[in-house]
């Protein structure tokens, strides 16, 4: 594992250690919350657990209404 300096010094792989997580994860995480505030992070967090909540919910309705139309068409 190559050891890069992060921005406040810290060395990369004594921040993923710390972490419990992959360099790989680390990096990708970095790029996708950087710049925002720790309130910022934990909103969007919040969103997409929403966002994927909602998806399910729309995928069940989704199959309840085929179940119905096909029930309804006499199909079964």
């Amino acid at each position: 594992m190559a050891l890069r300096q992060h921005e406040g010094g810290a060395q990369v792989a004594e921040i993923i250690w710390k972490l419990a997580v992959t360099e790989q994860k680390f990096h990708r995480c970095k790029q996708k919350f950087a710049g925002l505030r720790m309130d910022q992070a934990k909103r969007l967090k919040e969103l997409e657990k929403d966002n994927a909540r909602l998806k399910r919910m729309l995928a069940d309705a989704d199959l309840d209404k085929a179940i119905l139309k096909e029930v309804a068409s006499g199909n079964f």
